[in-house]
Protein backbone atom coordinates (compact mmCIF):
# COMPACT_ATOMS: atom_id res chain seq x y z
CA UNK A 1 0.00 0.00 0.00
CA UNK A 2 1.47 3.36 -1.02
CA UNK A 3 1.51 6.07 1.62
CA UNK A 4 -1.18 8.74 1.15
CA UNK A 5 0.05 12.32 1.03
CA UNK A 6 -0.78 14.77 3.81
CA UNK A 7 -2.03 12.00 6.07
CA UNK A 8 -1.84 11.66 9.83
CA UNK A 9 -0.87 8.54 11.76
CA UNK A 10 -2.62 7.48 14.95
CA UNK A 11 0.33 6.25 17.02
CA UNK A 12 -1.26 5.95 20.46
CA UNK A 13 -4.64 5.81 22.18
CA UNK A 14 -5.83 5.89 25.76
CA UNK A 15 -9.03 6.40 27.67
CA UNK A 16 -11.40 5.43 30.42
CA UNK A 17 -14.97 4.55 29.50
CA UNK A 18 -18.10 3.26 31.25
CA UNK A 19 -17.34 -0.38 32.02
CA UNK A 20 -13.83 -0.19 30.55
CA UNK A 21 -10.71 1.14 32.33
CA UNK A 22 -8.69 1.27 29.09
CA UNK A 23 -8.89 0.97 25.31
CA UNK A 24 -8.25 -2.80 25.24
CA UNK A 25 -11.16 -3.38 27.64
CA UNK A 26 -13.37 -1.10 25.54
CA UNK A 27 -12.68 -3.19 22.44
CA UNK A 28 -13.48 -6.43 24.29
CA UNK A 29 -16.75 -4.92 25.52
CA UNK A 30 -17.69 -3.74 22.03
CA UNK A 31 -17.11 -7.20 20.60
CA UNK A 32 -19.01 -8.80 23.49
CA UNK A 33 -21.97 -6.45 23.05
CA UNK A 34 -21.76 -5.04 26.57
CA UNK A 35 -24.31 -2.39 27.55
CA UNK A 36 -22.22 -0.25 29.92
CA UNK A 37 -25.00 2.18 30.87
CA UNK A 38 -25.66 1.83 34.61
CA UNK A 39 -29.05 1.95 36.33
CA UNK A 40 -28.42 3.81 39.58
CA UNK A 41 -30.16 2.72 42.74
CA UNK A 42 -31.80 5.31 44.95
CA UNK A 43 -29.00 4.85 47.49
CA UNK A 44 -26.39 5.54 44.79
CA UNK A 45 -28.27 8.64 43.68
CA UNK A 46 -28.48 9.95 47.22
CA UNK A 47 -24.78 9.33 47.70
CA UNK A 48 -24.17 11.50 44.62
CA UNK A 49 -26.18 14.29 46.22
CA UNK A 50 -29.25 14.00 44.00
CA UNK A 51 -32.06 15.80 45.83
CA UNK A 52 -35.63 14.85 46.64
CA UNK A 53 -37.14 16.93 43.86
CA UNK A 54 -35.32 14.93 41.19
CA UNK A 55 -35.72 11.60 42.98
CA UNK A 56 -39.49 12.00 43.07
CA UNK A 57 -39.84 13.35 39.53
CA UNK A 58 -41.19 10.57 37.24
CA UNK A 59 -39.27 12.09 34.31
CA UNK A 60 -35.92 11.74 36.10
CA UNK A 61 -33.63 9.37 34.18
CA UNK A 62 -31.67 7.27 36.67
CA UNK A 63 -29.34 5.71 34.12
CA UNK A 64 -25.97 6.81 32.77
CA UNK A 65 -22.48 5.56 32.05
CA UNK A 66 -20.17 6.13 35.00
CA UNK A 67 -16.47 6.00 35.81
CA UNK A 68 -15.27 4.68 39.17
CA UNK A 69 -13.14 6.88 41.41
CA UNK A 70 -13.47 10.13 39.48
CA UNK A 71 -12.59 11.96 42.69
CA UNK A 72 -9.32 10.01 43.06
CA UNK A 73 -6.03 11.16 41.54
CA UNK A 74 -2.29 10.42 41.66
CA UNK A 75 -1.20 13.96 42.54
CA UNK A 76 2.32 12.85 43.50
CA UNK A 77 2.99 11.44 40.03
CA UNK A 78 2.39 14.87 38.51
CA UNK A 79 4.22 16.75 41.26
CA UNK A 80 1.04 18.44 42.43
CA UNK A 81 0.19 19.45 46.02
CA UNK A 82 -3.02 17.82 47.25
CA UNK A 83 -4.75 21.14 47.90
CA UNK A 84 -4.02 22.17 44.32
CA UNK A 85 -5.32 18.84 43.03
CA UNK A 86 -8.48 19.27 45.11
CA UNK A 87 -9.23 22.60 43.46
CA UNK A 88 -8.70 21.14 39.97
CA UNK A 89 -11.65 20.08 37.82
CA UNK A 90 -11.84 16.24 37.93
CA UNK A 91 -12.14 16.38 34.14
CA UNK A 92 -8.72 18.02 33.92
CA UNK A 93 -7.25 15.35 36.19
CA UNK A 94 -8.70 12.55 34.05
CA UNK A 95 -7.52 14.12 30.81
CA UNK A 96 -4.05 14.64 32.28
CA UNK A 97 -3.72 10.99 33.31
CA UNK A 98 -4.93 9.68 29.95
CA UNK A 99 -2.69 12.09 28.05
CA UNK A 100 0.28 10.47 29.81
CA UNK A 101 -1.14 7.03 29.02
CA UNK A 102 -1.55 7.97 25.33
CA UNK A 103 2.07 9.12 25.20
CA UNK A 104 3.15 5.81 26.74
CA UNK A 105 1.03 3.93 24.20
CA UNK A 106 2.83 5.87 21.47
CA UNK A 107 6.22 4.99 22.98
CA UNK A 108 6.97 8.63 23.68
CA UNK A 109 8.61 10.08 26.75
CA UNK A 110 7.92 13.80 26.29
CA UNK A 111 11.16 14.72 28.09
CA UNK A 112 13.16 12.83 25.45
CA UNK A 113 11.07 13.68 22.37
CA UNK A 114 12.90 15.68 19.73
CA UNK A 115 10.15 18.04 18.64
CA UNK A 116 7.10 20.00 19.74
CA UNK A 117 4.13 18.24 21.33
CA UNK A 118 0.75 19.97 21.10
CA UNK A 119 -2.42 19.42 23.13
CA UNK A 120 -5.95 19.90 21.78
CA UNK A 121 -8.99 18.96 23.82
CA UNK A 122 -12.46 19.77 25.03
CA UNK A 123 -14.22 19.31 28.36
CA UNK A 124 -17.81 19.54 29.52
CA UNK A 125 -18.97 22.23 31.89
CA UNK A 126 -17.16 22.03 35.23
CA UNK A 127 -20.04 20.56 37.25
CA UNK A 128 -17.63 19.89 40.13
CA UNK A 129 -17.13 23.65 40.49
CA UNK A 130 -20.82 24.42 40.13
CA UNK A 131 -21.93 21.89 42.75
CA UNK A 132 -19.30 23.21 45.17
CA UNK A 133 -20.39 26.80 44.62
CA UNK A 134 -24.12 26.18 44.97
CA UNK A 135 -24.09 23.55 47.72
CA UNK A 136 -21.01 24.55 49.73
CA UNK A 137 -19.70 27.71 51.32
CA UNK A 138 -21.16 30.71 49.43
CA UNK A 139 -18.12 32.75 50.47
CA UNK A 140 -15.63 30.32 48.91
CA UNK A 141 -13.44 32.31 46.48
CA UNK A 142 -13.16 31.51 42.78
CA UNK A 143 -10.15 29.38 41.90
CA UNK A 144 -8.14 30.34 38.79
CA UNK A 145 -7.98 27.63 36.15
CA UNK A 146 -11.28 25.91 36.91
CA UNK A 147 -12.89 26.41 33.49
CA UNK A 148 -12.72 24.07 30.45
CA UNK A 149 -10.54 26.74 28.79
CA UNK A 150 -7.59 25.47 30.82
CA UNK A 151 -7.82 21.76 29.94
CA UNK A 152 -5.03 21.77 27.35
CA UNK A 153 -2.90 24.31 29.20
CA UNK A 154 -2.98 22.28 32.42
CA UNK A 155 -1.88 19.20 30.49
CA UNK A 156 0.92 21.07 28.74
CA UNK A 157 2.14 22.54 32.03
CA UNK A 158 2.06 19.29 34.02
CA UNK A 159 3.74 17.24 31.26
CA UNK A 160 6.18 19.91 30.08
CA UNK A 161 4.78 20.15 26.54
CA UNK A 162 5.75 23.23 24.52
CA UNK A 163 3.67 22.96 21.34
CA UNK A 164 0.27 24.61 20.85
CA UNK A 165 -2.15 24.00 23.75
CA UNK A 166 -5.70 24.75 22.67
CA UNK A 167 -9.09 24.21 24.30
CA UNK A 168 -11.59 23.18 21.61
CA UNK A 169 -15.21 23.69 22.68
CA UNK A 170 -17.91 22.75 20.14
CA UNK A 171 -20.29 20.89 22.50
CA UNK A 172 -20.72 17.19 21.62
CA UNK A 173 -18.33 17.45 18.66
CA UNK A 174 -15.50 18.97 20.73
CA UNK A 175 -13.16 15.98 20.81
CA UNK A 176 -13.47 15.07 17.12
CA UNK A 177 -13.08 18.73 16.20
CA UNK A 178 -9.97 18.76 18.41
CA UNK A 179 -8.61 15.85 16.35
CA UNK A 180 -9.20 17.83 13.14
CA UNK A 181 -7.50 20.93 14.57
CA UNK A 182 -4.57 18.83 15.80
CA UNK A 183 -4.21 17.10 12.43
CA UNK A 184 -4.09 20.43 10.61
CA UNK A 185 -1.51 21.79 13.06
CA UNK A 186 0.64 18.75 12.34
CA UNK A 187 0.36 19.26 8.58
CA UNK A 188 1.28 22.92 9.07
CA UNK A 189 4.36 21.88 11.09
CA UNK A 190 3.15 23.77 14.16
CA UNK A 191 3.93 20.66 16.20
CA UNK A 192 5.46 17.22 15.63
CA UNK A 193 3.23 15.10 17.85
CA UNK A 194 -0.25 16.02 19.04
CA UNK A 195 -2.54 14.82 21.80
CA UNK A 196 -6.21 15.26 20.93
CA UNK A 197 -9.41 14.22 22.62
CA UNK A 198 -11.98 15.13 25.21
CA UNK A 199 -13.39 14.40 28.65
CA UNK A 200 -16.74 14.59 30.37
CA UNK A 201 -17.75 13.91 33.96
CA UNK A 202 -21.45 14.02 34.64
CA UNK A 203 -24.07 12.67 37.02
CA UNK A 204 -27.62 11.33 36.51
CA UNK A 205 -29.43 14.63 36.92
CA UNK A 206 -31.31 14.70 33.60
CA UNK A 207 -35.01 14.60 32.79
CA UNK A 208 -36.67 12.87 29.86
CA UNK A 209 -38.77 15.18 27.71
CA UNK A 210 -40.62 14.01 24.58
CA UNK A 211 -38.47 14.77 21.56
CA UNK A 212 -35.47 15.56 23.78
CA UNK A 213 -31.98 14.09 23.96
CA UNK A 214 -32.43 11.80 26.99
CA UNK A 215 -34.43 8.57 26.74
CA UNK A 216 -36.66 7.33 29.59
CA UNK A 217 -34.42 4.34 30.39
CA UNK A 218 -31.11 5.96 29.36
CA UNK A 219 -30.53 3.54 26.47
CA UNK A 220 -29.56 4.84 23.04
CA UNK A 221 -31.43 3.06 20.23
CA UNK A 222 -29.67 4.61 17.27
CA UNK A 223 -31.53 4.27 13.95
CA UNK A 224 -34.30 2.26 15.64
CA UNK A 225 -38.00 2.99 15.55
CA UNK A 226 -38.03 3.17 19.36
CA UNK A 227 -35.26 5.78 19.57
CA UNK A 228 -35.92 8.51 22.11
CA UNK A 229 -32.38 9.74 22.79
CA UNK A 230 -29.91 8.22 25.24
CA UNK A 231 -28.18 8.95 28.53
CA UNK A 232 -25.28 11.23 29.29
CA UNK A 233 -22.19 9.39 30.50
CA UNK A 234 -18.74 10.08 31.88
CA UNK A 235 -15.61 9.21 29.92
CA UNK A 236 -12.26 10.39 28.59
CA UNK A 237 -10.52 9.60 25.29
CA UNK A 238 -7.13 10.81 24.00
CA UNK A 239 -5.29 9.99 20.77
CA UNK A 240 -1.62 10.59 19.96
CA UNK A 241 -1.05 11.75 16.37
CA UNK A 242 1.97 12.29 14.11
CA UNK A 243 2.54 13.08 10.46
CA UNK A 244 2.41 9.71 8.68
CA UNK A 245 5.72 10.20 6.89
CA UNK A 246 7.43 10.99 10.20
CA UNK A 247 5.87 7.98 11.91
CA UNK A 248 6.99 5.64 9.13
CA UNK A 249 10.50 7.11 9.10
CA UNK A 250 10.76 6.69 12.89
CA UNK A 251 9.40 3.12 12.60
CA UNK A 252 6.55 4.00 14.94
CA UNK A 253 3.68 1.61 15.31
CA UNK A 254 0.82 3.08 13.24
CA UNK A 255 -2.63 2.04 14.47
CA UNK A 256 -4.51 3.72 11.63
CA UNK A 257 -4.26 6.63 9.21
CA UNK A 258 -6.41 9.75 9.12
CA UNK A 259 -6.83 10.38 5.38
CA UNK A 260 -9.06 13.45 5.50
CA UNK A 261 -11.23 15.57 7.75
CA UNK A 262 -13.59 18.52 7.72
CA UNK A 263 -15.36 20.84 10.17
CA UNK A 264 -18.36 22.98 9.20
CA UNK A 265 -21.35 24.67 10.83
CA UNK A 266 -24.98 24.24 9.86
CA UNK A 267 -25.52 27.99 9.83
CA UNK A 268 -29.09 29.26 10.02
CA UNK A 269 -30.75 26.82 7.60
CA UNK A 270 -32.36 24.63 10.26
CA UNK A 271 -35.36 24.63 12.57
CA UNK A 272 -33.56 26.27 15.50
CA UNK A 273 -30.24 26.74 17.25
CA UNK A 274 -30.39 23.30 18.90
CA UNK A 275 -31.77 21.54 15.79
CA UNK A 276 -29.53 19.52 13.45
CA UNK A 277 -29.03 20.74 9.89
CA UNK A 278 -29.27 18.35 6.96
CA UNK A 279 -27.22 20.39 4.51
CA UNK A 280 -24.40 21.01 6.98
CA UNK A 281 -24.14 17.35 7.88
CA UNK A 282 -24.09 16.27 4.24
CA UNK A 283 -21.50 18.93 3.43
CA UNK A 284 -19.06 17.92 6.20
CA UNK A 285 -19.05 14.29 5.02
CA UNK A 286 -18.59 15.31 1.38
CA UNK A 287 -15.76 17.71 2.27
CA UNK A 288 -13.94 15.07 4.33
CA UNK A 289 -14.16 12.59 1.44
CA UNK A 290 -12.88 15.23 -0.96
CA UNK A 291 -10.04 16.08 1.44
CA UNK A 292 -9.10 12.40 1.50
CA UNK A 293 -9.35 12.15 -2.29
CA UNK A 294 -11.71 9.19 -1.97
CA UNK A 295 -15.12 8.31 -3.46
CA UNK A 296 -17.97 7.19 -1.19
CA UNK A 297 -17.50 3.63 -2.45
CA UNK A 298 -14.16 3.50 -0.59
CA UNK A 299 -15.96 3.63 2.78
CA UNK A 300 -17.15 0.38 4.34
CA UNK A 301 -18.23 1.63 7.75
CA UNK A 302 -19.59 4.87 9.19
CA UNK A 303 -19.33 5.43 12.92
CA UNK A 304 -22.20 7.87 13.07
CA UNK A 305 -23.10 10.56 15.55
CA UNK A 306 -26.09 8.31 16.23
CA UNK A 307 -27.89 10.26 18.95
CA UNK A 308 -30.86 7.88 18.92
CA UNK A 309 -33.44 10.67 18.58
CA UNK A 310 -36.18 10.35 16.00
CA UNK A 311 -35.42 13.66 14.29
CA UNK A 312 -31.65 13.50 14.66
CA UNK A 313 -31.28 9.98 13.25
CA UNK A 314 -33.57 10.72 10.29
CA UNK A 315 -31.63 13.86 9.38
CA UNK A 316 -28.24 12.16 9.80
CA UNK A 317 -29.18 9.21 7.56
CA UNK A 318 -30.68 11.52 4.93
CA UNK A 319 -27.50 13.64 5.00
CA UNK A 320 -25.31 10.54 4.65
CA UNK A 321 -27.39 9.37 1.70
CA UNK A 322 -26.96 12.78 0.08
CA UNK A 323 -23.18 12.76 0.64
CA UNK A 324 -22.93 9.22 -0.79
CA UNK A 325 -25.17 9.93 -3.81
CA UNK A 326 -22.41 10.70 -6.33
CA UNK A 327 -22.34 7.07 -7.43
CA UNK A 328 -24.78 4.19 -7.01
CA UNK A 329 -23.77 1.80 -4.24
CA UNK A 330 -25.23 -1.67 -3.57
CA UNK A 331 -27.77 -1.96 -0.76
CA UNK A 332 -26.35 -2.96 2.64
CA UNK A 333 -22.76 -2.24 1.56
CA UNK A 334 -21.88 0.31 4.26
CA UNK A 335 -22.27 -0.57 7.94
CA UNK A 336 -23.57 2.02 10.40
CA UNK A 337 -22.63 2.16 14.06
CA UNK A 338 -22.92 4.35 17.13
CA UNK A 339 -20.81 3.75 20.21
CA UNK A 340 -23.51 5.62 22.15
CA UNK A 341 -25.53 2.39 22.11
CA UNK A 342 -22.79 0.84 24.27
CA UNK A 343 -21.63 3.75 26.42
CA UNK A 344 -24.28 6.44 26.33
CA UNK A 345 -23.46 9.96 25.18
CA UNK A 346 -19.98 10.97 26.38
CA UNK A 347 -20.73 14.57 25.40
CA UNK A 348 -17.41 16.35 24.69
CA UNK A 349 -15.57 12.98 24.62
CA UNK A 350 -18.10 11.27 22.32
CA UNK A 351 -16.38 11.96 19.00
CA UNK A 352 -12.96 10.74 20.16
CA UNK A 353 -14.58 7.58 21.59
CA UNK A 354 -16.20 6.95 18.21
CA UNK A 355 -12.88 7.54 16.47
CA UNK A 356 -11.13 5.04 18.75
CA UNK A 357 -13.83 2.49 17.90
CA UNK A 358 -13.30 3.13 14.16
CA UNK A 359 -9.50 2.85 14.50
CA UNK A 360 -9.89 -0.51 16.23
CA UNK A 361 -12.37 -1.69 13.58
CA UNK A 362 -10.08 -0.91 10.63
CA UNK A 363 -7.11 -2.34 12.54
CA UNK A 364 -8.72 -5.65 13.50
CA UNK A 365 -11.07 -6.10 10.54
CA UNK A 366 -14.23 -6.42 12.64
CA UNK A 367 -17.25 -4.09 12.79
CA UNK A 368 -18.88 -4.44 16.23
CA UNK A 369 -22.62 -4.94 16.52
CA UNK A 370 -24.90 -2.02 17.24
CA UNK A 371 -26.92 -2.55 20.43
CA UNK A 372 -30.68 -2.07 20.90
CA UNK A 373 -31.52 -2.22 17.19
CA UNK A 374 -34.74 -4.13 16.51
CA UNK A 375 -36.92 -2.20 14.03
CA UNK A 376 -35.59 0.32 11.48
CA UNK A 377 -36.42 3.99 11.84
CA UNK A 378 -39.83 4.45 10.15
CA UNK A 379 -38.81 7.62 8.31
CA UNK A 380 -35.79 6.00 6.65
CA UNK A 381 -36.11 3.64 3.67
CA UNK A 382 -33.07 1.45 4.29
CA UNK A 383 -33.92 -0.67 1.23
CA UNK A 384 -33.12 2.28 -1.03
CA UNK A 385 -29.88 3.19 0.79
CA UNK A 386 -26.42 1.58 0.86
CA UNK A 387 -26.45 1.55 4.68
CA UNK A 388 -27.29 -1.20 7.14
CA UNK A 389 -27.10 -1.56 10.91
CA UNK A 390 -25.18 -4.70 12.00
CA UNK A 391 -26.82 -6.55 14.89
CA UNK A 392 -23.88 -8.93 15.26
CA UNK A 393 -20.15 -8.52 14.77
CA UNK A 394 -19.23 -8.43 11.08
CA UNK A 395 -15.94 -9.66 9.63
CA UNK A 396 -14.63 -6.81 7.49
CA UNK A 397 -12.96 -8.15 4.37
CA UNK A 398 -11.65 -5.39 2.13
CA UNK A 399 -8.41 -4.71 0.29
CA UNK A 400 -8.13 -1.47 2.27
CA UNK A 401 -10.50 -0.90 5.18
CA UNK A 402 -11.75 2.67 5.52
CA UNK A 403 -14.31 4.26 7.81
CA UNK A 404 -15.94 7.64 8.29
CA UNK A 405 -16.54 9.07 11.77
CA UNK A 406 -19.12 11.78 12.47
CA UNK A 407 -19.66 13.97 15.49
CA UNK A 408 -22.19 16.80 15.58
CA UNK A 409 -22.32 19.48 18.26
CA UNK A 410 -25.43 21.14 19.57
CA UNK A 411 -25.24 24.54 17.95
CA UNK A 412 -24.31 23.12 14.56
CA UNK A 413 -20.55 22.50 14.52
CA UNK A 414 -20.08 19.21 12.66
CA UNK A 415 -16.87 17.20 12.26
CA UNK A 416 -16.12 14.18 10.06
CA UNK A 417 -12.88 12.17 9.80
CA UNK A 418 -11.86 9.48 7.27
CA UNK A 419 -9.93 6.61 8.88
CA UNK A 420 -7.86 4.10 6.90
CA UNK A 421 -6.09 0.94 8.00
CA UNK A 422 -2.37 1.36 8.54
CA UNK A 423 0.14 0.39 5.87
CA UNK A 424 1.84 -2.93 6.50
CA UNK A 425 5.25 -2.71 8.12
CA UNK A 426 8.35 -4.45 6.74
CA UNK A 427 8.74 -8.14 7.63
CA UNK A 428 11.03 -9.02 10.51
CA UNK A 429 12.68 -12.20 11.70
CA UNK A 430 11.22 -13.85 14.78
CA UNK A 431 12.66 -12.79 18.14
CA UNK A 432 15.53 -14.90 19.42
CA UNK A 433 18.09 -14.69 22.18
CA UNK A 434 18.12 -13.05 25.58
CA UNK A 435 16.34 -9.80 26.33
CA UNK A 436 16.14 -7.34 29.22
CA UNK A 437 12.70 -6.09 30.26
CA UNK A 438 13.13 -2.90 32.33
CA UNK A 439 10.15 -1.90 34.49
CA UNK A 440 10.03 1.19 36.67
CA UNK A 441 7.67 3.37 38.71
CA UNK A 442 7.71 6.23 41.16
CA UNK A 443 6.90 4.11 44.23
CA UNK A 444 7.54 0.50 45.31
CA UNK A 445 3.81 -0.27 45.29
CA UNK A 446 3.40 1.16 41.79
CA UNK A 447 6.37 -0.96 40.66
CA UNK A 448 4.76 -4.08 42.11
CA UNK A 449 1.53 -3.31 40.27
CA UNK A 450 3.40 -2.55 37.03
CA UNK A 451 5.15 -5.93 37.16
CA UNK A 452 1.92 -7.78 37.92
CA UNK A 453 -0.05 -5.99 35.20
CA UNK A 454 2.63 -6.67 32.60
CA UNK A 455 2.77 -10.36 33.60
CA UNK A 456 -1.02 -10.62 33.30
CA UNK A 457 -0.91 -8.91 29.91
CA UNK A 458 1.77 -11.23 28.52
CA UNK A 459 -0.02 -14.33 29.80
CA UNK A 460 -3.19 -13.19 28.03
CA UNK A 461 -1.30 -12.49 24.76
CA UNK A 462 1.00 -15.47 24.16
CA UNK A 463 1.72 -14.38 20.59
CA UNK A 464 3.41 -11.15 21.69
CA UNK A 465 6.89 -10.62 20.22
CA UNK A 466 9.45 -10.44 23.04
CA UNK A 467 11.59 -8.01 21.02
CA UNK A 468 8.61 -5.64 20.83
CA UNK A 469 8.07 -5.83 24.57
CA UNK A 470 11.75 -5.19 25.29
CA UNK A 471 11.92 -2.32 22.80
CA UNK A 472 8.75 -0.67 24.16
CA UNK A 473 9.97 -0.86 27.76
CA UNK A 474 13.49 0.29 26.88
CA UNK A 475 12.84 3.04 24.33
CA UNK A 476 9.20 3.96 24.89
CA UNK A 477 8.84 4.38 28.66
CA UNK A 478 10.34 6.86 31.10
CA UNK A 479 12.70 5.33 33.69
CA UNK A 480 11.58 6.20 37.22
CA UNK A 481 13.47 5.75 40.49
CA UNK A 482 11.98 2.41 41.61
CA UNK A 483 13.22 -0.20 39.15
CA UNK A 484 13.28 -3.89 38.30
CA UNK A 485 14.72 -5.75 35.32
CA UNK A 486 13.88 -9.20 34.01
CA UNK A 487 16.43 -11.09 31.91
CA UNK A 488 14.66 -13.69 29.76
CA UNK A 489 14.58 -15.34 26.37
CA UNK A 490 10.87 -16.20 26.02
CA UNK A 491 7.51 -15.05 27.32
CA UNK A 492 7.23 -17.87 29.84
CA UNK A 493 10.46 -16.77 31.50
CA UNK A 494 9.36 -13.14 31.25
CA UNK A 495 6.12 -13.83 33.12
CA UNK A 496 7.89 -15.89 35.77
CA UNK A 497 10.47 -13.17 36.30
CA UNK A 498 7.84 -10.43 36.51
CA UNK A 499 5.97 -12.38 39.18
CA UNK A 500 9.12 -12.94 41.26
CA UNK A 501 8.58 -9.74 43.21
CA UNK A 502 11.36 -10.43 45.71
CA UNK A 503 14.19 -9.70 43.27
CA UNK A 504 14.93 -6.35 41.56
CA UNK A 505 16.98 -8.15 38.90
CA UNK A 506 15.22 -11.37 38.00
CA UNK A 507 17.07 -14.00 35.96
CA UNK A 508 15.02 -16.76 34.36
CA UNK A 509 13.86 -19.51 36.65
CA UNK A 510 15.75 -22.78 36.22
CA UNK A 511 14.44 -25.82 38.12
CA UNK A 512 17.90 -27.39 37.79
CA UNK A 513 19.48 -24.52 39.70
CA UNK A 514 22.93 -23.33 38.64
CA UNK A 515 25.21 -20.60 39.93
CA UNK A 516 23.06 -18.81 42.50
CA UNK A 517 19.97 -20.24 40.78
CA UNK A 518 21.09 -18.99 37.35
CA UNK A 519 21.29 -21.26 34.32
CA UNK A 520 24.84 -21.50 33.05
CA UNK A 521 24.00 -19.94 29.67
CA UNK A 522 22.56 -16.72 31.11
CA UNK A 523 24.70 -13.91 29.63
CA UNK A 524 26.69 -12.31 32.42
CA UNK A 525 26.97 -9.03 30.51
CA UNK A 526 23.18 -8.70 30.32
CA UNK A 527 22.83 -9.46 34.02
CA UNK A 528 25.43 -6.84 34.87
CA UNK A 529 23.79 -4.30 32.55
CA UNK A 530 20.38 -5.02 34.08
CA UNK A 531 21.77 -4.60 37.60
CA UNK A 532 23.45 -1.31 36.64
CA UNK A 533 20.17 0.00 35.23
CA UNK A 534 18.27 -0.99 38.38
CA UNK A 535 20.86 0.97 40.37
CA UNK A 536 20.20 4.13 38.38
CA UNK A 537 22.21 3.74 35.17
CA UNK A 538 21.10 3.89 31.56
CA UNK A 539 20.15 0.91 29.39
CA UNK A 540 23.56 -0.47 28.42
CA UNK A 541 22.31 -3.66 26.77
CA UNK A 542 22.11 -4.01 22.95
CA UNK A 543 18.96 -2.47 21.43
CA UNK A 544 16.36 -5.23 21.01
CA UNK A 545 15.28 -4.05 17.56
CA UNK A 546 11.54 -4.43 18.03
CA UNK A 547 8.59 -2.09 17.54
CA UNK A 548 6.39 -0.16 19.93
CA UNK A 549 3.40 -2.22 21.10
CA UNK A 550 0.54 -1.52 23.49
CA UNK A 551 1.44 -2.56 27.03
CA UNK A 552 -0.31 -1.73 30.30
CA UNK A 553 -0.05 1.96 31.15
CA UNK A 554 1.49 3.37 34.29
CA UNK A 555 -0.39 2.17 37.42
CA UNK A 556 -1.42 5.50 38.91
CA UNK A 557 -1.63 5.42 42.71
CA UNK A 558 -4.86 7.31 43.03
CA UNK A 559 -5.96 8.76 46.35
CA UNK A 560 -9.26 10.38 47.20
CA UNK A 561 -9.13 14.09 46.42
CA UNK A 562 -11.87 16.14 48.04
CA UNK A 563 -12.09 19.84 48.64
Amino acid sequence: MSLPEDAIAVVGMAGRFPGAPDVASLWRNLLDGVDAVHDHTEAELRALGVGERLLTDPAHVRAGGRLPDVTAFDAEFFGMPMDEAAAMDPQQRLFLEQSWAALEDAGCDPAAFDGLIGVFGGASVNRHFLYRQFTGDPDEPLVPGFAPDYLAAQTAYRLGLTGPAMAVQTACSSSLTAVCVAAQHLLDYRCDLALAGGVSVTEPRFLHTPGGLVSPDGRCRAFDAAGQGGAYSSGVAVLALKRLEDAVEAQDRVLAVLRGWAVVNDGARRAGFAAPGLEGQARVVAEALADAGLPPAAIGFVEAHGSGTAVGDAIELTALAQAFSDEPLPPASVALGSVKTNLGNLDTAAGAAGLIKAVLAVRHGVIPANLHFERPHPDVDFASLPFYVPVKNVAWDAETRRAGVSSFGLGGTNAHVIVEQAPAGPPRPAAAGWRVLPVSARTPEALRQARTRLADHLEAAPGTDLDDVAHTLTAGRRAFACRAAIVCRDLTQAVAGLRDLAEPVTPPHDPAGGRGGLPYDAPEDLLRAAAAWVNGGGPAWPPPGGRIVSLPAYPFQREEVRS
